[in-house]
């Protein structure tokens, strides 16, 4: 008898064996993610970076109190997190005190999870992708593409949508709104450093933060171009728990009723979490808030544009962006390719627009009335 099906005849033995490793790599996705949480959670990546750079098994242990009975275990653990390249190892000398002990270090991936006085790099962001309640209506994703009714699979998964669980969820509202801080922080960090980011500000007087939270873009903003007037437009709710003072302007409103004037609205990370009629809407809102292209006026938005950015010869950029609107479908969000993009700008009714890829997986989009 037989012992497989024909479709193995069609396949050579390396095919199949290759397709195998192949296929319980996808599988175990979700555990490469796990180890990330959990070393995240234990604190490992500070732990390397207060030991100077580097660290061995029983320094990492005592430096986050691991019992030592848990120390192969964790050997384990950073064995995975190193083949997936969040840490580096070397081994030292055989003659050392150690004896020859692996060294763990960070990477350039695990460095932007080390903290500091001023900020916690990109923990806070990594731990809202990786929250229990964004991850587990993923188990029902099938179920969800075969049933017509108007949801996202959050809501099937919770019985409600996100921002109805965060209101009665302190701690999910609180991992969603430190997420976005830090993520802000990180593209403002890049954005304002020497080079073409600054110039997308260049003689810009104005400028209204859509949707920008207690202000942590528009801060930069500010700081950096002492002569731009900066203000963040938000929910009421939201500017409740925005600094008193400073050199930024918080108003409370609905930015599908009425955006400020000022010469450029910035929209971050906004227009991914709407439908193509509702960002047409605020874009609407948007051109009626600024002054025409020839005295400057535009529209700065900063989001994802699928397959901008990307070569042939590094496709992870283009992982990273297709992976991340996957993610975003969980709240029926989603990334946007430029024809996509160019459609909601003309129905809005802009004249053009301009891609700057100049924030790894996201581009600033320059639109113009």
């Amino acid at each position: 008898m037989a012992l497989t099906g024909d479709i193995y005849k069609l396949m050579s033995t390396e095919d199949m064996l290759q397709g195998h490793a192949e296929l319980c790599i996808h599988a175990y996705g979700f555990v490469k993610s796990m180890a990330l949480k959990c070393a995240m959670e234990l604190g490992i990546p500070g732990a390397i970076h207060s030991n100077g750079g580097g660290a061995t098994l029983g320094e990492l242990a005592t430096r986050i109190a691991l019992p030592r009975s848990r120390l192969p275990r964790l050997r384990r653990l950073m064995r995975v997190l190193t083949v997936s390249s969040v840490f580096s190892i070397h081994y030292q000398q055989p003659d050392s005190a150690d004896g020859g002990a692996a060294v763990y270090g960070l990477t350039r991936a695990s460095r932007l999870l080390v903290g500091d006085e001023t900020s916690p790099g990109l923990s806070h962001l990594v731990s809202l992708m990786l929250d229990p309640n964004l991850a587990a209506p993923f188990s029902g994703m099938s179920s969800w593409f075969l049933d017509e009714r108007p949801r996202s699979f959050f809501e099937m998964h919770h019985g409600e949508d996100i921002w109805g669980v965060a209101a009665r969820d302190v701690a999910l509202s609180r991992a969603v709104g430190d997420g976005m801080d830090c993520d802000s922080r990180f593209v403002m960090e890049v954005l304002l450093r020497e080079g073409p980011g600054r110039e997308v500000f260049n003689g810009v007087g104005s400028l209204v933060d859509v949707g920008g939270g207690t202000g942590a873009v528009a801060m930069g903003i500010a700081a950096a171009f002492p002569n731009v007037e900066c203000s963040v437009l938000d929910l009421p709710q939201v500017i409740a728990e925005a600094p008193a003072d400073g050199d930024v302007r918080f108003v409370a409103g609905d930015m599908f009723e009425y955006i400020p004037p000022a010469d450029a609205v910035l929209l971050k990370s906004v227009m991914h979490d709407w439908r193509d009629d509702e960002c047409v809407k605020i874009l609407r809102k948007c051109k009626e808030a600024i002054p025409s292209r020839d005295v400057g006026g535009k529209v700065i938005i900063i989001n994802m544009v699928v397959g901008s950015g990307t070569s042939q010869d590094n496709n992870r950029k283009e992982e990273a962006q297709v992976l991340y609107d996957l993610f975003l479908m969980v709240i029926e969000g989603g990334e946007r390719e430029e024809h996509e993009w160019e459609k909601i700008f003309l129905e809005a009714g802009f004249s053009g627009y301009k891609i700057i890829p100049l924030l790894g997986i996201r581009s600033i989009i320059e639109v113009y009335p």
